[in-house]
């Protein structure tokens, strides 16, 4: 298992890789997103020179706010647009997976049309993303896409599609935390975990692990369980970084104690 962390969408891509490299990191969670990061700001020889010389792989990130599954279909075809972007770009950094957050917002509209627009999306990218050699993943998310058989309408007309499970999601409007149900029946498609800590409820405060009631014991157990060695980003969003690096001890420890 590698532990890892991701770059802030306001800094520099390079600079975030050198210094999660120093913060003793093992790979970079890499989103492309505005403003600084943006997949038509970024300059990828930089990034590809910083890979190599930290010895970093990429997990690719995209933006959680866009609209793939807007009713408008200009609006729609703007986010493939962008995200046929971010696919070029991660093939070329050797990325294996990128993930996508599932759209939810279309007002007036039933779950069945904005899950149908999904998939939709999800197709577009699918020729594009295995010519890149980069393989998609949806992440879960509170409220729509944070159990079973909600990730389920997605994943099971697509089984080419991987699961991105964020623990601390699973945490989140919803009880007990959906993590170990999630796993059980797609825990063989599991590419990429994130974990950061919350308090419950609605509040996704990506707070350091062991600040919330989390039971990363449990979680690691289940994951272990259905054989998962891969990256793990620790989602952690202080301005103060020696919260991550705890949070990277306290992963390990628990890892490894499991």
């Amino acid at each position: 298992m590698k532990i890892g962390t991701m770059n802030h969408p306001q800094r520099d891509v390079a600079r975030e890789i050198y210094l999660h490299a120093e913060l003793g990191m093992e790979f970079i969670d890499m989103t492309l997103e505005p403003p600084a990061a943006a997949s038509w700001l970024v300059d990828v020889k930089e990034i590809c020179r910083a890979l190599h010389e930290t010895g970093f792989e990429v997990v690719g990130h995209t933006s959680y706010y866009l609209p793939m599954d807007s009713p408008f279909e200009e609006v729609r075809q703007g986010a493939v647009t962008e995200l046929k972007r971010c696919l070029r770009i991660f093939g070329e950094l050797g990325t294996k997976w990128m993930n996508l957050h599932p759209g939810r917002y279309t007002p007036m509209h039933p779950r069945s049309f904005y899950i149908q627009r999904n998939l939709q999306t999800f197709r577009e990218l699918a020729p594009l993303a295995q010519e890149c050699g980069v393989g998609l993943m949806i992440e879960n998310l509170p409220g729509d896409y944070n159990n079973a058989d909600q990730l389920g309408d997605l994943l099971d007309p697509m089984p080419e599609l991987g699961l991105h499970l964020d623990i601390g999601h699973a945490n989140l409007m919803i009880h007990p935390n959906s993590t170990e149900q999630i796993l059980e029946r797609y825990g063989d498609r599991l590419r990429h975990v994130h974990i950061h800590d919350n308090k419950g409820g609605d509040a996704d405060l990506h707070l350091p692990l062991g600040a919330g009631n989390l039971d990363l014991e449990k979680h690691v157990r289940s994951l272990k369980r259905c054989g998962y060695d891969g990256p793990v980003t620790l989602e952690v969003f202080t301005e103060d970084r020696t919260y991550l690096v705890h949070s990277a001890k306290v992963l390990r420890e628990v890892w490894d104690r499991v």
